[in-house]
């Protein structure tokens, strides 16, 4: 039995309204859900970006220029990952007058020890002005492993990076700050991940990645924007003294 033409046309008409509010939806989200804070340069006059190869290659000569003053660049993950442009990008950070810092992605179903031996293998010999972060979240991990043994394997690998004399660095947002890293790291420098005004977060940071959406120069497409917590004076006392 044939539909009559009219219900045809309604259910079409709906199709299309349909489609046109998960779009206006989707573009509202984009443009105003996700809105990075405003950050007051005044206050956090020290700005960086974050890099890794899915960054490409960037010009950071051209970064540097526009007033950028740091890095953080992923150097691996895991057992055995690696970044494919770690070295180049730091080759091209120290040559632009950046001060770096490299960071390993933790994985939760993978043993601490291996993972920081594949961290500092990775670093080698080279200086890290604003040391080494452990990157701790949920995006990107395995789901259904226990709270304990990603605690106990976090533990094992900043023991290890402490024993090599490494102060650890932790970035995560807030529910991995609360998740996996409280109460055991309370008082470790934290680099947090929050897309909320600076004064709503309850736990002291270092360093504050407020945008994943960033435009800067010299850097192909989007990149994640981070300011230091103090002064220039005190970020250059830190960043000297290592």
């Amino acid at each position: 039995m044939k539909r009559p033409i009219k219900d045809i046309k309604v259910a079409g008409w709906f199709l299309l309204v349909l489609i046109a509010l998960v779009g206006a939806s989707w573009w509202a989200w984009h443009e105003y859900m996700t809105t990075p804070p405003y950050v007051d340069h005044q206050r956090y006059p020290v700005r960086g970006i974050d890099l890794s190869a899915h960054n490409g290659y960037a010009n950071l000569n051209a970064t540097a220029a526009e007033g950028y003053e740091f890095v953080w660049l992923k150097a691996s993950e895991g057992q055995d990952f690696r970044d494919e442009n770690f070295v180049l990008n730091y080759q091209k950070a120290k040559h632009a007058g950046m001060k770096v810092g490299a960071y390993h992605f933790f994985r939760f179903d993978v043993d601490g020890v291996e993972q920081a031996i594949n961290f500092l293998r990775v670093i080698g010999k080279r200086r890290m002005d604003l040391g080494l972060a452990i990157d701790v979240e949920e995006h990107g991990n395995p789901k259904g492993i226990e709270i304990d043994s990603i605690k106990s394997r976090l533990a094992m690998m900043v023991e290890y990076l402490n024993m090599r004399g490494h102060r650890v660095t932790f970035y995560s947002n807030r529910r991995g700050w609360e998740k996996y890293l409280l109460p055991e790291f309370q008082g470790c420098p934290l680099w947090i991940c929050s897309f909320e005004e600076e004064n709503s977060l309850n736990s002291d940071w270092t360093y504050w990645q407020y945008d994943h959406r960033g435009k800067v120069a010299g850097v192909r497409g989007e990149v994640d924007l981070n300011v230091y917590s103090g002064s220039r004076e005190e970020f250059n006392a830190i960043t000297e003294g290592r």
